[in-house]
């Protein structure tokens, strides 16, 4: 059975197609030609703006034309992360979808259900004849996992509704009503490249299948950072060895993903051989233990290699490592409104060396309350300038959403859950990122909700799309179009 077996077969066949077309973030010239090409093949009306988020409009249904205009919106980008085994090029290659029994996940790679899933749904209701209502608008945004771009840019004319359905939430039966604000923070060091001394002898040390995650919606479930596991154990070893050289390092990937793996190369004194597999073995033990409920299928590797040609000069080393050690991660607060709602966090998530002998750390903060945001962004600054970085950046800063919960349309859609499903939703405010925020800059009229059928695991290779709430996502969204056209 393969995913376009599926049903309800309109939306799964468009979320096929839309898996065949790469679309990291940041390269999505291939997915907006594809939506284009949708948008000219069902003769919909559609618009393109200067940032490269694209919308279809259709226009009401006869007798409709009083009936309030809706806007479905999604997030064209995907998350490009793979296991460690997987030679999936996400800039060329389609992504490789499995049936799995309830589930559809992918190859060794992201799905791309967050928000492939969403997308596919807006564009299934939009080309939908028997869907009888107001206008209806399908918004595709560009680069939301990146700093949402996209909604950060968006102009009034590119929302031509009252009501804005957003479908990138993750969990049956929720609908959201707010979510946390966040910000990039960027350290750069330049570090002075040093012959790598003949008496060392050199390891490669590798953590790799950690868990991973969403760093917004996974902050929370005691996940292991890779990143903060590396810094650790190279703090450690730098205070109990003789001599511990870095030569190189690299750990985790993209700022809103829990870092699942990490690599670093060290030279040590070849009398420290023994003392170095005592440190790490009791390392490995200790980690396995504080983990022991949520990292399954870990992998901690110490090797003999070659000496490299350099190794990074001990001091800009010491301080990178120092300060990543020492610098917050994971949750910081949590809500005293909303119990078990995560309210500010951190994600220290990754460390890269760059051309130009750089070398790169990146957090990514979030907090419902924007003066926590800034104080915790504050607090891992002044660690970094403590440790003497080059350059300290700050990107994609966004405003949380907050919620409305006298809103009109938030009340129809609990009353049509309710009648499709006999239970009433759960209504709540999430610590992710969402878009609605930014949208209520330009349309600040608009009243929305966001909701979507069951993901687990995004943004790691082990996402996953639950089948049959993909069903129940698709009825609710015919239901929610119905009893709005007729209020």
């Amino acid at each position: 059975m393969t995913v376009r077996d599926l049903k309800p077969a309109c939306v799964w066949q468009i979320f096929d197609e839309i898996t065949k077309v790469p679309r990291p973030s940041g390269k999505l010239d291939k997915i907006r030609e594809w939506l284009v090409n949708f948008a000219k093949a069902h003769q919909l009306e559609y618009k393109v703006d200067e940032v490269g988020n694209v919308a279809m409009f259709r226009p009401a249904s006869p007798g409709y034309e009083k009936a309030k205009a809706v806007v479905l919106q999604g997030h064209m980008d995907m998350v490009a992360e793979k296991s460690a085994t997987s030679n999936h090029n996400f800039d060329t290659d389609p992504i490789e979808t499995i049936v799995d029994g309830e589930w559809v996940r992918a190859n060794n790679t992201t799905l791309g259900a967050d928000d492939g899933m969403g997308l596919a749904i807006a564009l299934a209701a939009i080309t939908d004849p028997d869907i009888k209502c107001g206008a209806m608008e399908a918004l595709a945004t560009v680069d939301e996992e990146t700093g949402l771009t996209g909604a950060s840019n968006i102009k009034a004319d590119m929302l031509r509704g009252d009501y804005l359905l957003n479908l990138d939430s993750e969990d049956d039966g929720v609908i959201t009503v707010g979510c946390a604000g966040g910000l990039v923070s960027i350290f750069k060091f330049n570090y002075k490249p040093v012959e790598a001394p003949k008496d060392l002898q050199y390891f490669k040390i590798s953590f790799s299948k950690f868990h991973g995650g969403h760093s917004g919606t996974d902050i929370d479930k005691g996940f292991a950072s890779a990143t903060k596991l590396m810094s650790r154990l190279l703090v450690t070893l730098s205070k109990k060895l003789d001599r511990c050289e870095l030569a190189c390092i690299d750990s985790g990937n993209l700022h809103n993903a829990l870092a699942f793996n990490a690599v670093a190369v060290i030279g040590i004194n070849p009398a420290d051989k023994e003392k170095l597999a005592v440190e790490f073995n009791q390392f490995v033990a200790d980690v396995k233990n504080e983990y022991r409920n949520t990292e399954k299928n870990e992998e901690l590797v110490i090797e003999s290699v070659d000496a490299p040609e350099t190794i990074i000069d001990s001091d800009t080393a010491r301080r990178v490592i120092y300060a990543v050690f020492a610098a917050p991660h994971g949750v910081s607060s949590m809500s005293m409104e909303i119990k078990g709602l995560v309210e500010t966090s951190t994600n220290l998530a990754s460390i890269k060396m760059r051309e130009g002998n750089q070398i790169v750390v990146e957090a990514f903060s979030r907090s419902a309350v924007e003066s926590r945001k800034e104080e915790l962004v504050k607090q891992i600054e002044t660690v970094f300038e403590l440790a003497g970085a080059d350059e300290i950046l700050n990107e994609g800063a966004y405003e949380g959403w907050e919620p409305r919960m006298d809103s009109k349309l938030l009340a129809l859609a609990v009353e049509s859950w309710e009648k499709l499903y006999g239970v009433k939703p759960v209504v709540e405010a999430i610590h992710a990122g969402l878009e609605c925020g930014l949208f209520l800059k330009a349309a600040p009229h608009m009243e929305m909700i966001s909701y979507g059928p069951t993901l687990q695991d995004v943004h790691s290779p082990q996402e996953r799309c639950h089948i049959p709430a993909v069903q129940k996502g698709w009825d609710f969204t015919v239901e929610l179009l119905k009893e709005i056209a007729a209020m």
